[in-house]
């Protein structure tokens, strides 16, 4: 049976948010069953802070995901850090935020995962709650799409296809499923990626103030890698659009069990597709093991359901 998970202890990092260019320090902190995961900015000193991680509390899906509570108070680019807690199983976490943005480390997961597991997982004596798809959702943006349909899987399966006029990216497109240690092994250390072309309108936007070869793949103007190392592996852009995908899904607030398909995916379209699902009652049910084992429990025992 699955249980709901936390940490075992806190666990802490600090890094430059890539676009406001700031700094801030993380602090990860264990919390109890039922919390879900919650945002605190430390650095403001209100007693309204907080922010659930929620698809509701989304309140801008430009270049990156970020959340706002009732009294305005955000924290920008959850995203990396939800596919992680998302990624790892992980349903109850505080973040301790002293700055507006999350930072953006290497540009993937990776150092989010390995900061997780070195806190350590820890069972919680609460079953874990599945969002279970029961009807197909879909939404359509011009050209990107992206659909959550049912599926007998308890995880999510996840396929996904991108496509740009280069020669770098080009068409690719992946599937995965989502079982334990998955997200780690495949995803986690996807970076972000963008285009030189693009660096000097992004800022002027107050975008991209911190980004720079350590934390994005960047893609000069003759359709060349300008990071020295290259790319981790051929496809890092689709991995890294499933990678968001992941985290940006987190944000219904349980694990989904159904199929996940999406071309051209971003934060805005999978926003759209969460809140879509969020207010489709008829599309989806709450599921755990401990209702399954329940049934399996009673027809053994011979009593009429």
């Amino acid at each position: 049976m699955e249980m709901q998970q936390t940490i075992e202890r806190p666990a802490m990092c600090a890094g430059v948010g890539v676009h406001s260019g700031e700094k801030a320090r993380l602090v990860l902190k264990p919390a109890p069953v039922g919390t879900g995961v919650v945002f605190r900015r430390t650095d403001l000193g209100l007693k309204n802070a907080s922010i659930l991680a929620h698809a509701a509390n989304v309140s801008d899906t430009q270049m990156n995901t970020t959340l706002s509570n009732e009294a305005g108070i955000s924290v920008a680019v959850v995203e990396h850090l939800m596919a992680a807690v998302s990624g790892l199983g992980i349903d109850n976490l505080l973040v301790e935020i002293d700055g507006p943005e999350v930072p953006i480390m290497d540009g993937s997961s990776a150092v989010y995962c390995e900061l997780l597991l070195q806190a350590g997982l820890k069972q919680q004596a609460v079953p874990r709650r599945r969002i279970r798809i029961l009807e197909t959702i879909e939404v359509v943006d011009g050209p990107k799409r992206a659909t959550l349909s049912p599926s007998e899987d308890n995880h999510l399966t996840m396929r996904a296809r991108i496509e740009y006029d280069n020669n770098v990216i080009g068409v690719q497109q992946m599937a995965l499923r989502l079982a334990p240690g998955m997200f780690a092994r495949d995803l986690a250390f996807a970076r972000t990626y963008g285009f030189a072309r693009d660096v000097e309108m992004l800022r002027s936007m107050g975008l991209a103030r911190g980004g720079s070869l350590d934390n994005v793949v960047v893609i000069d103007e003759d359709d060349a890698i300008m990071n020295p190392e290259g790319l981790r592996i051929e496809d890092e852009f689709v991995r890294h659009k499933m990678l968001d995908a992941v985290g940006d899904l987190m944000l219904a607030g349980a694990p989904i069990a159904g199929a996940y398909d999406a071309v051209q995916p971003g934060h805005a379209l999978n926003n759209m597709l969460v809140r879509k699902l969020l207010e489709s009652p008829e599309a989806w049910c709450w599921e755990s093991d401990a209702d399954t084992d329940l049934v399996t429990r009673t027809i053994r025992a011979g009593v009429a359901l």
